[in-house]
């Protein structure tokens, strides 16, 4: 009898199936073995020597290995195909040397990226040894976070500073902090943009300002409403008379996206399906142990040349030769040490999507064969056409443009959202030529101001690492859940991150006196370190030394740091953040505000503290009453707008209080109400402003509204569409403000 172990269960069963007689198929169920739980269990002044021992509730799991193995002529150490996978081949089989059950049976390792029973039976006909190289990346890893574990975290109970910090995940901390800091120094800069209707004997188009006075208008150009209202004046009033001057026609084509890597199926199942990475994860796994998708940890895009011949006959017998590429559509792997898998993310057969699947399986199995289907399809096409119109005193000149798909190609199966935009973009300009006549029958303008940086999504945080070189494949869910378990961040309806006050101090800290283990570059050197290992380029205990010596002398050097003076430069890191009007002396005494810490959390309380006993809860009203060392943590969208106001929100949606009063705020965002708004919607609260009906939109069927009052004034509405007004027009002149915009967005 032949013996083969795998890691999971549900994938033991698929593969004994493929066997048969003959052979027993069970599994480990993940890692079996960890370093022992306490301090020194990496000598670092021993060559790095690590104590091992059975994970606590696996001793069933080796008993039952052990017991079919006596059973067994040979066994097949069949684990998953990458750096983790091969760490537990090699800790089963020191585990059965040791147990000396291992004499006179033949050892072997295989591995496959697909449970089919073509993959399984050519991995057993071709077995290989363990892979050391992959081992020793494997240990390095796993001793450095053990040693920054053990380094770190105490320095942070000792001082109510944290749970924990590890060594990527305290990166992906640092960088929503990081960009939280961005979002709160943003300063918002106004501009201004010009539209126009134009309009033909047989059609209504719009065009842009794109000229004036000779000079480009860029985005920015037009700074304020006083810049507009000349250009206004100057081009004058409509009817504008103006010609078309140049016409531009180009023919443009689309590329369809790769097949998915770990990191892009977890940004597109994020987007598309509002999956975070874990859940993504954990239904890509099963698909796998199913054996209906290759591996799902892999940071490689190519595909074997079996598959494109499936692909291109499926694509040929559905869709026609007309969607397929004379020669298979090649990807280069973006990462520069893509080596965890031989093969991108994809169903593992293509006579049709996989029946029976429902729930998480079914949706992540629909987008990864549509996914792996277009990517060897053809471009899709389109035509576009520009045309620049000038008025006839020659004063401006007016950009339009227009684009129409003519050709399905890849799309007719797969969009990715950047897809979907460029759609949504789509018009058509009327025939056009040089010299045609034109009226300009309206002038729109339109208010704009710059947008702070986004806040992190789990897809665009993933993104971001993998474009930084930090973390791998098998990765970046961990990373994601634990910075949320950690409670370092949290996500708001949008699945945006926000930094706890937690997230801020951990970050604050680890800034100041682990300033390496929080630095990108640092970072990704030692991801790049980790392959140079799994490459042979470099050896174990040189990486665990070039790494250890540094990180050890941050430690070493932070254990003597007095707690005041610790909290003395949180307070500097944060202090933007922590006293955004500018306001940080106590109103109490008169002394400077200032972040404390406590085992429940941080919160703001007096210098003089504990002789002034004045304190605040972080992120909330005054609560000197009742805010001790028990203050607790708050939501991170509480902003202090100042004298006495505050947004925040709760339980039902955002809303503005002065402490007497709330008043609901639901149109409002943290980063679009201001003080002034605050100060209105108090000022009314009780007072029932009604919108104004104009009329109903034969278009859409659906009624047109007049607001007198918006954030940037006057404004009309009808079916989720705004456009800004000086007046309320009559019912003719909204219809076309509404139909126009509509087509824009």
């Amino acid at each position: 009898m032949n013996l083969l172990i795998v890691e999971s269960p549900s994938k033991a069963k698929t593969i004994e199936k493929y066997l048969g007689a003959g052979w027993r198929v069970i599994a480990s169920v993940g890692h079996v073995r960890d370093l022992v739980p306490e301090n020194g269990s990496v000598d670092t002044e021993n060559k790095f020597k690590m104590k091992w021992q059975i994970m606590p509730g696996k001793e069933k799991q080796i008993k039952l290995i052990t017991d079919e193995l006596k059973k067994a002529d040979a066994v097949y150490l069949a684990s998953d195909p990458d750096r983790e996978g091969e760490a537990i081949a090699w800790h089963l089989l020191d585990i059965l040397k040791n147990k000396r059950l291992l004499k006179d049976k033949k050892v072997y390792r295989v591995a496959f990226h697909e449970i089919t029973k073509k993959a399984v039976q050519a991995a057993i006909e071709n077995p290989r040894e363990i892979d050391t190289n992959l081992v020793d990346a494997y240990l390095v890893r796993r001793a450095l976070d053990y040693l920054i574990g053990f380094g770190i975290s105490p320095l942070l109970w000792r001082r109510n500073l944290g749970k924990s910090a590890g060594r990527v995940q305290s990166v992906a901390v640092k960088l929503v902090v990081d960009r939280e800091k961005e979002i709160e120094e943003f300063k918002p800069v106004e501009y201004w943009s010009v539209d126009s209707v134009c309009t033909t004997e047989s059609a209504n188009f719009n065009a842009m300002l794109n000229k004036f006075n000779g000079k480009k208008i860029e985005k920015m150009t037009i700074e304020n409403k006083e810049f507009v209202d000349d250009i206004l004046n100057q081009i004058g009033n409509p009817k504008i008379a103006a010609c078309v001057v140049n016409i531009e026609k180009k023919k443009n084509q689309r590329k369809p996206a790769a097949p998915f890597t770990t990191s892009t199926l977890q940004q597109e199942a994020a987007r598309k399906l509002y999956f975070a990475s874990k859940r993504t994860m954990s239904a890509a796994q099963k698909l796998y142990e199913q054996g209906l998708i290759t591996y799902m940890r892999t940071d490689a895009t190519n595909l074997n040349a079996d598959a494109v011949n499936e692909i291109r006959a499926y694509i040929t017998r559905e869709y026609g030769d007309n969607f397929l590429p004379a020669t298979p559509n090649v990807y280069a792997t973006k990462s520069k040490n893509a080596q965890e898998a031989h093969e991108a993310i994809r169903p593992t057969h293509f006579d049709g999507p996989a029946k029976n699947l429902s729930g998480d399986e079914a949706k992540l199995y629909e987008l990864i064969w549509k996914r792996t289907i277009a990517c060897q399809m053809k471009n899709a096409e389109f035509d576009s056409v520009a045309a620049d119109i000038e008025t006839d005193n020659h004063i401006a000149v007016f950009h339009a443009v227009g684009s129409v798909r003519t050709f399905d190609g890849f799309m007719k199966v797969y969009t990715e959202d950047k897809d979907d935009e460029e759609d949504k973009k789509e018009s058509k300009l009327p025939p056009l030529n040089v010299g045609d006549k034109i009226n300009i029958t309206e002038l729109i303008p339109e208010q704009h101001f710059t947008q702070a940086p986004p806040r992190y999504t789990e897809a665009s945080l993933v993104k971001k690492l993998e474009e930084l070189g930090i973390g791998r494949p098998s990765t970046y869910a961990t990373i994601m859940s634990t910075i949320v378990d950690r409670a370092y961040v949290e996500q708001d309806k949008q699945r945006r991150f926000h930094p706890t006050n937690g997230g801020w101090v951990i970050a604050s800290y680890l800034n100041k006196y682990f300033s390496d283990l929080v630095d990108v570059n640092f970072t990704a050197k030692t991801e790049d370190t980790l392959d140079d290992v799994s490459n042979g380029k470099q050896d174990k205990i040189t990486a665990l030394e070039n790494f250890w010596r540094p990180t050890d002398n941050m430690i070493e050097g932070a254990r003597g740091i007095k707690t005041a003076e610790i909290i003395d430069e949180i307070n500097v890191f944060m202090h933007n953040h922590l006293f955004s009007d500018g306001n940080d002396v106590c109103p109490d005494c008169g002394a400077k505000l200032g972040i404390k810490l406590s085992k429940f959390g941080p919160f703001i309380g007096c210098e003089k503290y504990p002789d002034c006993k004045y304190t605040k809860q972080l992120g909330k009203t005054d609560t000197s009453a009742q805010a001790t060392d028990s203050a607790v943590q708050t939501k991170s969208d509480t902003v202090e707008l100042g004298d006495g106001i505050e947004f925040r929100v709760g339980k039902f949606g955002p809303y503005v209080t002065d402490g007497a009063k709330n008043v609901a705020a639901k149109q409002y965002t943290h980063e679009t109400i201001t003080l002034e708004i605050a100060r209105d919607l108090l000022a009314n609260a009780g007072k029932k402003t009604e919108p104004i009906k104009i009329g109903e939109n034969p278009e859409t069927k659906k009624m047109i509204f007049f607001y007198p009052t918006g954030r940037y004034g006057a404004y009309i509405s009808s079916n989720r569409v705004n456009v800004s007004v000086r007046e309320q027009p009559d019912l003719e002149t909204a219809i076309k403000l509404i139909n126009d915009k509509a087509k824009k967005k």
